[in-house]
């Protein structure tokens, strides 16, 4: 099994959902970057994750990361949320992402702004305020889910 697999297990261990696993580089330090979303769905939205899961998912990962550590060298472990203005990278954070405002730029530097409706296959759909945009994945830039305040 791949790491993010063993991952993503102990994730689901707890009742959550695994949305990424990210190498970053900040300030000279290498950290090792797991996302998790709550499975939980109230009036159409996903609840938060509690800082409590968070910790307790760190102490589950953190003994296998010792045995298959994610990059040679020093890393810090680092277990949070998705948040709720995050990346959209690959398909299958789109389809964690439907009912969620986002915001995409396409190849041809066209922006759409709207509500992420559904995933068919390699196809986006969002609604906007005047009417539902399909757009095709590898068309897409840049996209991310945003907040209304």
């Amino acid at each position: 099994m791949s790491l993010e697999s063993d991952i993503n297990s102990l994730v689901k261990s707890v009742d959550l959902e695994l949305y990424d696993t990210v190498i970053v580089n900040e300030n000279d330090e290498t950290i090792y970057r797991v996302s998790v979303m709550s499975t939980e769905v109230i009036d159409g939205k996903r609840s938060g994750v509690s800082l409590d899961k968070c910790v307790e998912l760190t102490h589950l990962i953190s003994p296998l990361l010792d045995v298959t550590p994610p990059v040679s060298g020093d890393y810090r472990l680092e277990v949070g949320t998705a948040g709720i203005e995050r990346k959209l990278s690959n398909i299958g954070h789109f389809k964690k992402s439907i009912g969620d405002k986002v915001s995409l730029l396409g190849i041809n530097k066209n922006k759409i702004r709207g509500t992420l409706a559904k995933v068919e296959g390699s196809k986006i759909f969002v609604e906007t305020e005047d009417e539902t945009i399909e757009i095709e994945f590898n068309d897409i830039e840049k996209a991310k889910t945003y907040f209304e305040w």
